[in-house]
């Protein structure tokens, strides 16, 4: 259903649709990978690690 909306209201014809949404993703996973995941990361339980501490 979002799709649907998303695709109906991006400008222009089919290719140039596929071009928008293909940038509009890449743009959405390198704000992620840039800014989202680097600040929650600190938050996230997988660092807490125990193997290999020395006691």
């Amino acid at each position: 259903m979002m799709y649907g909306w998303l695709w109906r209201h991006l400008p222009g014809p089919t290719w140039f649709r596929a071009v928008l949404a293909l940038a509009a993703a890449v743009g959405v996973a390198v704000l992620c990978f840039t800014t989202v995941y680097p600040a929650i990361a600190p938050l996230m339980p997988f660092n807490d690690t125990t193997v290999g501490e020395e006691q």
